[in-house]
């Protein structure tokens, strides 16, 4: 398929030229100078790009439409990817960070946006006004959240009773008759529908939203997010002491399925902005430390 360029500048979201001539000035320009920085001649772009010498020049000097296909043939001989080429005129600075954030494997880009959010964002303050805690069940959730909430005078959420709210049902039932796949749905839903209308808030999360990543990804970008952990036999502890008994039909196994869970989940839960650990600690203590991990820095 080929376009001239007013049409594959509207089709990419890009930064608009002032004009048609500017944008291919610019885009040729680029070329040239990625090109340069490999120490390729003309010539051999066009070879190892499978593109004709003549095409090449017409782009570099700005004075050739662009064909998606030969573009993109163009992008992946200089190792780029096409939307670096077709990005509006940058600094050195911003054109090194584009170029280093294109060169990322796609697993790592959500979490670099995160921490870019996180440190520099000016969403920042607003994202550390939802403190969401998250972590396996036993770990303290619901006590220190509420706890956390009453202090900071805000309200407090769990959401997998909001999940119920918005399901009209138990949350056994939810998972009989809509199973996991619904679940997971409606936490979504819930989860936009807090972020589009709260601030000011603490929020508790059932342990498997790390199992998500859209959802996971989503909370991590609008909300403050601590990881509440504890060790496996305080977390089985724990949850006997709610009432349930069912661990202790099978404690071995029990515990071992909870330690395969946590060694899973490790890694997802290790990248909330915060930890606190309420291993042999008091509630008080625990409720010392979280407030100290939510306060914003200075």
């Amino acid at each position: 398929m080929v376009a001239n360029a007013k049409n594959l500048s509207a089709a990419v979201t890009v930064a608009e030229p002032s004009s048609d001539e500017a944008f291919l000035a610019a885009l040729g320009r680029k070329v040239r100078e990625l090109r340069e920085q490999r120490g390729l001649a003309r010539k051999a772009l066009a070879e190892v790009a499978d593109v004709s010498e003549r095409y090449l020049a017409q782009l570099e000097s700005g004075t050739g439409n662009a064909s998606v296909v030969l573009l993109r043939r163009i992008a992946d001989a200089l190792n780029v990817r096409i939307t670096y080429l077709l990005a509006g005129e940058l600094g050195i600075e911003r054109s090194q960070l584009s170029r280093f954030i294109e060169s990322l494997p796609e697993q790592h880009v959500a979490d670099v946006m995160r921490r870019l959010v996180a440190d520099f964002g000016t969403e920042d303050g607003v994202r550390r006004k939802r403190i969401a805690l998250i972590g396996l069940r036993g770990a303290g959730k619901s006590t220190l959240g509420g706890a956390l909430a009453k202090v900071m005078r805000r309200p407090f959420i769990e959401l997998d009773h909001e999940i119920e709210r918005e399901a009209g049902m138990p949350l056994p039932e939810v998972f009989m008759l809509y199973g996991q796949t619904g679940y997971r749905n409606l936490e979504r839903q819930c989860l936009d529908r807090i972020i589009a209308s709260q601030n000011d808030v603490v929020l508790s999360f059932g342990g498997g939203v790390v199992s998500d990543a859209d959802t996971y990804q989503l909370l991590l970008a609008n909300c403050f997010t601590v990881w509440v952990k504890a060790s496996p036999s305080e977390h089985m502890a724990r949850v006997v002491a709610q009432g349930d008994m069912r661990p202790m039909r099978g404690h071995h196994q029990a515990m071992d399925a909870l330690k395969q869970i946590l060694t899973a989940r490790e890694p997802q839960y290790a990248r909330a902005d915060a930890v606190v650990d309420t291993s042999g600690q008091t509630v008080a203590k625990s409720l010392a430390a979280l407030r100290l991990a939510v306060t914003p820095p200075g």
